[in-house]
């Protein structure tokens, strides 16, 4: 079952940092089927908080969201992430198709 992995950034920290991250992530997609849905488009706030930025990945499971989250090379650059921002993340299983 898809499963799909939501960050939130929620204040930047160092823009340089963010910037070098940006320039690895890439790279972690490597021998991962990930499907980027959305990263940092035109957004509109319903309800809570307003947020700086989103980023949503479809993966064919959660088992694969997390095997990608906690590859070494994603951990590598995310070091980079935690340093130019405040992010929330959070991977959400699909619904079964009717």
């Amino acid at each position: 079952m898809a499963a799909y992995l939501i960050f939130t950034r929620e204040k930047t920290l160092d823009r340089a940092e963010l910037e070098v991250y940006w320039k690895k992530i890439r790279a972690t997609f490597e021998g991962y089927p990930i499907k980027v849905l959305a990263a940092y488009g035109k957004q509109e706030v319903l309800e809570g908080t307003p947020v700086e930025g989103v980023v949503i990945a479809e993966f064919p499971s959660i088992e694969i969201a997390k095997a990608w989250y906690n590859s070494p090379a994603y951990q590598e650059a995310a070091q980079h992430r935690l340093k130019g921002a405040v992010y929330n993340g959070v991977i959400v299983e699909g619904v079964m198709p009717a």
